[in-house]
């Protein structure tokens, strides 16, 4: 499969870091943010990945060139207006092909093993999400995955628990079917499919973290310069 990175975010709850540069090139652990998925994407054998952006994009481009560097072949999905998720993946589908792609979300940290991820056969399933169990900041989480392995949303008040979204996903194109190439955000197009049954889950339990704040960030950082056994940042 291919992948796509979603990296045209705005980056305004990491201001003032991302003032001159793109929240996908903050670094942790002596590497950029991007460079952990792209390199776990190699390892796992997928090397066509398509990256969208907006928000000092040329700043990605030029950092990551083609791929090459990291043993993969990067092609780049730029945007004159800001898409949003669902819209930045329409537009990039010429990019992706007809079959099923992997989209990870350039606002996470994971150590989620992407050779695990499997295609959906755009008939019955249309997308794979990876759920996680909530962290503090999204205690509410998004969706339940019901004894099927199929994902749907609890009706209000329920007491049904949901897990969070990963920002990991396999996705078909046919998931996109009939949405013009217009901004549009990712939630509406997941819960119609949801309505038809169409939307899996998968859990994974391991390493992950929602890069949504500097606080975050720093502890990322912390985190990793502690295992690689670095001694110049006070945690």
């Amino acid at each position: 499969m291919k992948a796509m990175i979603l990296a045209a975010g705005l980056g305004t709850r990491m201001q003032p870091l991302t003032n001159d540069t793109p929240k996908p090139l903050l670094k942790a652990g002596g590497r950029s943010l991007i460079e952990y998925h792209i390199l776990n994407l190699a390892a796992a054998g997928v090397t066509d990945i398509v990256i969208n952006h907006f928000y000092l994009g040329a700043k990605i481009e030029q950092a990551l060139g083609d791929g090459r560097a990291y043993g993969v072949r990067i092609v780049y999905s730029p945007e004159s207006e800001r898409m949003e998720t669902a819209g930045g993946i329409i537009r990039a589908l010429p990019l992706l092909g007809d079959d099923s792609f992997i989209v990870v979300s350039g606002d996470i940290w994971t150590e989620f093993p992407f050779a695990s991820l499997t295609p959906v056969d755009g008939d019955k399933v249309l997308g794979r999400l990876v759920m996680v169990n909530n962290p503090e900041h999204h205690s509410g989480g998004d969706f339940h995955i019901d004894q099927s392995g199929m994902l749907s949303r609890p009706p209000e008040g329920s007491d049904i628990p949901c897990l969070t979204y990963s920002g990991v996903s396999v996705m078909h194109p046919k998931l996109f079917a009939g949405y013009p190439e217009a901004p549009l955000p990712l939630r509406p197009v997941l819960l119609a499919a949801m309505l038809r049954h169409q939307l899996q889950g998968q859990l994974y339990t391991g390493p992950w973290l929602d890069i949504g704040t500097p606080a975050r960030l720093e502890a990322l950082d912390c985190t990793l310069a502690t295992l690689a056994g670095r001694t110049l940042i006070t945690c």
